[in-house]
């Protein structure tokens, strides 16, 4: 018989959350970077215009925790990432859940004036 592989319990890790127009995708990688879990508001069951509103984050976000509790995180920093509707939702989801936020950091690229912007639409 195949020895079966026991999770690790991990106290700290990382939470990222990546909030586009169209759908919210969050990562929870341990403090290594290594990918522990991950869930979107696609992944939750949403499709369509739906997956970019606040409530798919937050359910998505419901979702992840009851992965994180198997694996016993109990801190997190949070890292989020995009303009989309869900990323407030998704940390309140968080601070909601029980699991400690230890940080909150915004990491949104911006950039420093790159590359020259479409033709202005003319109707």
């Amino acid at each position: 018989m195949a020895n079966k592989k026991e999770k690790k319990q991990i106290t700290e890790a990382k939470v990222f959350i990546s909030a586009s127009f169209n759908n919210t995708v969050v990562t929870v990688t341990d403090t290594d970077g290594n990918t522990i879990a991950w869930s979107s508001s696609g992944a939750a069951g949403f499709k369509g215009a739906r997956k970019a509103t606040p409530y798919a984050a937050s359910t998505a976000v419901e979702s992840l925790t009851k992965k994180l509790a198997e694996v016993g995180v109990r801190n997190v920093e949070v890292y989020v990432k995009g303009p989309g509707a869900g990323r407030d939702s998704a940390v309140r989801a968080f601070r909601n859940s029980g699991i400690s936020i230890r940080a909150i950091a915004d990491v949104t690229p911006i950039p420093h004036n790159g590359p020259k912007p479409r033709k202005r639409r003319r109707v």
